[in-house]
């Protein structure tokens, strides 16, 4: 990537109605314009059929001339008034229908009063005019986009500042922890409780789609997102969610950020072996990241999509990267009343039409609307080209625990897929992170946790039984209509644990932040060691703040879930043994 030298200041920062969607049966200004033309052209007809009656009348009677006058004359006269007054009643219908017309299409052009005033997606931490105040109309319940992207900014800045004291300080991770929560508390639980029980914006049936996307150092951001409009049936419904976590430059102690030279650094790189035969590996110096969203809205292609206000996007530096649950939490909160809620990672490949197909889908399910479509996506290499081949799909039926992981909790897998002539979806009972699709109701029912820090593993098996005690149904897309790029580690690539351990200058800080945070996890699930008397005895009680708002539903049970899910507790090991699950294979249960 060509170096670029730069410095960039780096700044802090209704119940809303939407526009009326024309209803079944209604009439759009152009077709009350045509009715009003041809209830014109009717009346002269009749006008002139009056006129022709008089004068068949006048005729009749032709021995009086003066009768035949007469008749002639008042003929004349009630057609013209008739038609002048007729004329007149619809040329004053055609001036209000093109005066309403008029406003229609200015509302529409404007859209929803919530996306004003518009959030700047560029440069990078630009100010939000009037912040403050639209911080605060957020906290009063009159949400806007533009209010909650500047709360989450200045969350993110405070966050950044206490981050910037703790590593100078060699801040051991107790402190760390506390510092989190503090700053959590302070800014997204208040937001949090005003919207609890209730979309954040009325939700528009108009078969719109949000994008959530979280993305670490991403290379191929702005691919996905030109893979995702250019293959929608409806690139104008589809909006995007973007937390772009990059290495921006080195920030200095004025908020501003320098990009020469080669501020940032890569993944453990493979370089060779060692005598034993094992992998030698070395992180380097390098340029900034690439900004996707900066490449993709100045392509002239692709602009329009930003100034419309359909690429809704937060910067966070890399030292602030959590993991990707914290950065699925911020992207949600990036929702904008749009219809349908999906979220996938960053690196991805879009059949054509897809945007359609999966709507179909999810209302093929014999649970909808509260269905959830997820799977774990066909992979895709750089030189397969463009196109995703629509396979069918796969069902996510299998989890497993790795021992050898450092905080070992259930991983989701995927089990039999479809054969290809299924007449209908089948349950399945996970979710998997990186791709599912359900309507936005899912935000009010099962919203994303703010108190996940530094989670990767344990994020999937929450939401899945999260959504299901909450009474939502899991389905497999029959199809593939997404491929994902997968990274085994040999690819280099950037992690988020490796800038948490160079943050704080001790290897693996991630993992012993984790540690205590996973309990959260655990403890909703029902591990042996994570219930509420044993984190009592570890004085972390912290880990399950507000987990009553953020944990399993009152629709089903975890017991319930753990039957149906085939997952058994294992006291002897403090783990979930998980069984096989016949139905979801041969997807029995619709």
């Amino acid at each position: 990537m060509q170096q670029r030298s730069r410095k960039i200041r780096n700044s802090t920062t209704s119940n809303s109605t939407h526009g009326k969607h024309k209803k079944r049966g209604s009439q759009t200004p152009f077709e009350k314009i045509v009715f009003a033309f041809i209830l014109l052209l009717f009346s002269i007809i009749v006008c002139a059929f009056i006129y022709q009656l008089s004068v068949l009348t006048a005729d009749a009677d032709a021995d009086d001339a003066s009768k035949t006058q007469e008749g002639l004359k008042q003929g004349s006269i009630r057609a013209n008034a008739m038609l002048n007054a007729v004329k007149n009643k619809i040329e004053s219908k055609i001036e209000d229908t093109l005066h309403k017309s008029s406003s229609y299409n200015s509302s529409a052009a404007k859209g929803p009063p919530h996306l004003d005033p518009p959030v700047p997606y560029l440069p990078i931490f630009s100010d939000i005019p009037n912040s403050e105040a639209l911080i605060q109309d957020v906290l009063d319940g009159k949400p806007t986009i533009a209010g909650i992207t500047a709360l989450l900014q200045k969350y993110l800045k405070e966050f950044h500042d206490d981050n910037t004291r703790l590593s100078a300080n060699q801040a051991p991770g107790p402190e760390i922890l506390d510092a989190f929560y503090k700053t959590a508390n302070k800014y997204l639980k208040p937001f949090d409780e005003v919207y609890r029980n209730k979309p954040i914006f009325p939700i528009r049936e108009d078969d719109s789609i949000f994008l959530s996307l979280a993305s670490f150092r991403e290379h191929l951001l702005k691919d996905t997102l030109v893979y995702a409009f250019d293959n929608a049936k409806h690139p104008e419904k589809l909006f995007i969610g973007a937390v772009v976590q990059n290495c921006f430059g080195n920030v200095l102690p004025d908020g501003s950020i320098d990009a020469s030279g080669t501020p940032c650094k890569t993944g453990a790189q493979v370089i060779g072996k060692n005598a034993k035969g094992r992998d030698m590996t070395k992180v380097s110096d390098a340029p900034i990241d690439k900004n996707g969203i900066e490449d993709f809205c100045t392509d002239e292609k692709y602009k329009h999509f930003c100034e419309n206000g359909q690429v809704r996007v937060v910067y966070v530096h890399e030292t602030e990267s959590l993991g990707p649950a914290m950065a699925r939490y911020h992207a949600s909160k990036l929702w904008g009343g749009e219809t349908f809620f999906v979220q996938t990672d960053s690196h991805l490949q879009f059949a054509v039409e897809w945007d359609e197909k999966y709507r179909n889908e999810a209302k093929a399910c014999k649970s909808y609307p509260k269905v959830v479509l997820s799977s774990y996506p066909p992979g895709f290499s750089p030189g397969n080209g463009n196109t995703v081949r629509e396979t069918p799909g796969a069902r996510l039926c299998f989890c497993e625990t790795k021992v050898e992981d450092p905080n070992p909790i259930v991983r989701i897998n995927s089990g039999r897929g479809y054969s290809g002539s299924e007449p209908y979806p089948t349950q399945i009972p996970f979710i998997a992170a990186g791709f599912f699709f359900a309507r936005a109701e899912f935000l009010v029912d099962v919203p994303f946790d703010p108190y996940n820090p530094w989670v990767f593993m344990g994020e999937e098996i929450a939401l899945s039984m999260r959504a299901w005690t909450n009474g939502w149904n899991i389905y497999a897309p029959r199809k593939n209509l997404i491929a994902h790029q997968y990274r085994p580690g040999r690819m280099g690539l950037p992690k988020f644990w490796g800038t948490v351990n160079r943050l704080y200058g001790r290897p693996g800080m991630n993992t012993r932040l984790q540690g205590n945070v996973i309990k959260r996890i655990k403890n909703m699930v029902g591990y042996p060691d994570a219930t509420l008397e044993k984190i009592k005895e570890q004085n972390i009680e912290y880990v399950l703040q507000d987990l009553e708002y953020y944990g399993l539903g009152n629709k089903r049970s975890r017991e319930e879930y753990m039957t149906f899910a085939g997952l058994v507790v294992d006291e002897k090991n403090s783990a979930l043994d998980c069984k096989h699950i016949d139905w979801c294979n041969k997807g029995t249960l619709e």
